[in-house]
């Protein structure tokens, strides 16, 4: 049930505040209402390839956002669940809040834990050792990357789930395209564009030794997306766009 200081919440009550906060993941709170989200949130789940089960598993989530894996972890079986975050936390410009993640942990009534902690400040003494880490959607959002990934590998007793953008540059030699600009989907915090191969040797660099693609391919919303920012570039004459055209979407699960 949900509760908050002062009790239980009714249905209107939660849906009142739901729609008052700016959500990333679409999920259902139970007592028929689901948050707003824009991620395509279920596509993601499927494609992730997820533990049915966790039972007893330690999970950590970095860059939970409003929380969306962290509670699915939780929902299968893992015995401790960390969510992450830091920008979208302090309410990055641009970003949700933590306030989306704070009421989806009240709605469900979940026992997630919190930490707001830069992946680049990610120790073991920090945090400790877990059996499982979600890595989603953070890599190309990050200045140094594989410095980010020696960090998640630092953490990591077992299985790490990669889930980022790449770039498809004609090449099988690992290789990354920079963005300085907001030239990848309009957004200034996308730094890097690595190929499938520069995914692959990154991770295998920083200690990982077997290394799965599971899902490579675009999603039905990115490619929406695409379509729309090559329609603009066209209208308008800039060619900078252009380049997201070449964007899609993997995951890749890594054992050590």
């Amino acid at each position: 049930m949900a509760t908050d200081e002062t009790g239980p919440i009714s249905s209107e009550r939660l849906r009142r505040q739901v729609s008052a906060l700016r959500w990333h993941h679409t999920m259902d709170l139970g007592h028929g209402v689901v948050t707003p989200g824009g991620d395509a949130t279920q596509e993601k789940l499927t494609r992730l390839g997820l533990p049915a089960s966790m039972a007893g598993k330690t999970v950590l989530d970095i860059g939970a956002w409003d929380g969306f894996f962290s509670f699915e972890a939780e929902r299968r079986g893992a015995a401790r669940v960390v969510a992450m975050d830091y920008s979208c936390w302090l309410q990055a410009e641009g970003h949700p809040s933590k306030a989306g993640f704070e009421l989806a942990r009240r709605a469900l009534g979940s026992c997630v834990e919190d930490v707001t902690l830069d992946v680049m400040d990610l120790t073991p003494e920090r945090l400790g050792m877990f059996d499982v880490v979600l890595f989603l959607g953070v890599l190309y959002h990050v200045r140094h990357p594989l410095l980010a990934l020696e960090r998640v590998f630092s953490v990591t007793s077992d299985l790490l789930i990669l889930e980022t953008e790449v770039m498809r540059l004609g090449s099988k030699r690992p290789m990354m395209s920079f963005f300085p600009g907001d030239e990848l989907g309009g957004d200034p915090t996308n730094w890097w564009g690595p190929n499938e191969a520069g995914v692959r040797a990154m991770v295998r660099d920083v200690g990982f030794r077997e290394i799965r693609v599971v899902s490579s391919r675009r999603s039905a919303v990115s490619a929406v997306r695409a379509a729309r920012r090559l329609l603009r570039a066209a209208r308008s004459g800039d060619r900078a766009p252009v380049t997201t055209a070449l964007a899609d979407r993997i995951v890749v699960h890594a054992r050590r």
